[in-house]
């Protein structure tokens, strides 16, 4: 593999996706081949509520694997199977789910396999 070095501040992403309803959004970055981000979802969001009129499906069809930073989140499993992630976790989260936050903090977490698409429209 032949590349080079780069640096990019998430605080100074390539693109933001705005969730509906002004809870939360995605900073994307892109380096190297590579494309992660830092997802806030604000108390009260709710992916079937405030991402899937962006995605258009029945549920996330996105692969994450990241790393919460702040808050927790359920995930949901379309065969029921469910989990709740906090900080420090480490997760991975397959297609086919719903997620909502817990509590009244915000969930701040990075993913790094599923946000090529993820709060795209379809």
């Amino acid at each position: 593999m032949v590349g080079k070095l780069e640096r990019k501040h998430i605080d100074k992403p390539d693109e933001t996706r705005l969730f509906k309803d002004g809870k939360g959004k995605i900073d994307v970055v892109t380096v190297g081949d590579h494309t992660f981000g830092r997802g806030v979802f604000e108390p009260g969001w709710r992916w079937s509520q405030h991402v899937k009129p962006i995605a258009g499906t029945p549920s996330c069809q996105a692969v994450h694997t990241g790393y919460v930073l702040e808050g927790h989140m359920v995930v949901k499993m379309d065969d029921g199977a469910e989990v709740e992630y906090g900080p420090g976790d480490a997760f991975f989260m397959p297609p086919g789910h719903d997620a909502w936050i817990v509590g009244d903090k915000r969930c701040v977490l990075i993913d790094f396999t599923g946000v090529a698409k993820y709060a795209k429209p379809a």
